[in-house]
C-alpha cells in the first residue's frame, strides 16, 4: 500500500520565534507590545503546522530532523527564550511531534549548542518519549525508496550556491553505498540551513528541509541576508518505490516590517 512519510526540522522549541504548542504561547492581550506581537506569530506557525498536519492524514512516518528544541541560548543570553529550561523545552518538542499522530517517528540529532549545550542529549529523551528511533545519520526504506537522513548540512550566502551542499551530499552518498558502508538513497534529505532548496535527476531528489522555526532572532536579522522558509516536506510512496512530494509553505503575516514614514 502507498504510505505517506512527513519530514519536519529545526523546531527550536523554546525560542519566541519556535514552533511554540498553545500552552507556551505568548498571550495575544500583553501588556508589553513586544510580546503581543510574538505572541500572534506564535499562533500563526502553530495554527499553519497544525491544520497542515491534520490535512495530511494519515501519517506512516514523522520524520524529525534535528534542532527539536533551542536549547539555553547562550550566545545572546537566553533572551529570545520563552523558557530556558530544556526539560520544558523537551515537553513542547514531544507535543509538536505528537500533533502528527504517526503510525512511527524517526529522528535525527541536531546541533549539539541547541539539542545538548551541557553534553546531555535532550532530544534522545525526546525519543524515548515518542518511542521513537534516532541517531546521528540514518536511513528509511519505504516501500524500496531509500531516503538520507542527517541535520547538519553547509550553507552558502549566495542564492546560486545554496545547492552545492546537498548535491556534495548525494555524491558522498554513492561513495559511501559503493563500499557498502551505507544504503544507496534515491532521497537525500538534510536540514539546518532553514532554507528550502532541491536538485536532481531521474535518478535522485536532494534537498534541504524549511524550518518550523519563524524569522526574527537577533541573529538572523543582524548577521544574516538569505531568506527564511517556514513549513514542511510531504511525501506519498506507491507500492513499487515511485514517489510524489509537496512542500508546504507559510508565507508569514505576522511581524511584517514596516517602514518609517518619511
Amino acid at each position: 500500500m502507498g504510505k505517506r512519510v512527513v519530514v519536519v526540522s529545526d523546531l527550536h522549541c523554546g525560542h519566541r520565534a519556535g514552533l511554540t504548542p498553545p500552552g507556551w504561547q505568548y498571550s495575544l492581550h500583553d501588556a508589553s507590545e513586544s510580546r503581543s506581537a510574538w505572541g500572534m506569530l506564535q499562533r500563526e506557525l502553530w495554527d499553519f503546522y497544525a491544520r497542515t498536519l491534520r490535512a495530511l492524514q494519515p501519517i506512516e512516518w514523522l520524520v524529525c530532523n534535528g534542532d527539536a528544541i533551542d536549547g539555553r541560548g547562550g550566545r545572546n543570553g537566553g533572551v529570545e527564550l520563552i523558557t530556558s529550561n530544556l526539560s520544558e523545552q523537551s515537553d513542547m518538542a514531544v507535543q509538536c511531534l505528537a500533533e502528527a499522530d504517526a503510525a512511527h517517528c524517526l529522528m535525527t540529532h541536531g546541533t549539539p549548542y541547541h539539542v545538548g549545550p551541557d553534553g546531555e542529549d535532550w532530544e534522545a529523551a525526546v525519543a524515548r518519549r515518542l518511542g521513537a528511533r534516532i541517531r546521528g545519520h540514518d536511513w528509511l526504506d519505504v516501500n524500496g525508496l531509500v531516503f538520507d537522513f542527517k541535520h547538519k548540512i553547509g550553507g552558502s550566502s549566495v542564492p546560486h550556491g545554496r545547492h552545492t551542499a546537498i548535491s556534495r551530499e548525494r555524491v558522498w552518498n554513492v561513495l559511501w553505498s559503493e563500499r557498502d558502508w551505507a544504503p544507496l538513497a534515491r532521497v537525500i534529505i538534510r536540514s539546518h540551513v532553514h532554507y528550502h532548496e532541491y536538485s536532481g535527476n531521474p535518478t535522485h531528489l536532494a534537498m534541504t528541509t524549511p524550518a518550523l522555526q519563524g524569522p526574527g532572532s537577533n541573529y538572523g536579522v543582524r548577521q544574516c541576508s538569505g531568506v527564511v522558509d517556514f513549513g514542511l516536506v510531504s511525501f506519498d510512496v506507491n507500492d513499487d518505490g515511485g514517489f510524489s512530494w509537496k512542500a508546504h509553505l507559510l508565507n508569514i503575516d505576522t511581524m511584517r516590517p514596516v517602514p518609517v514614514q518619511g
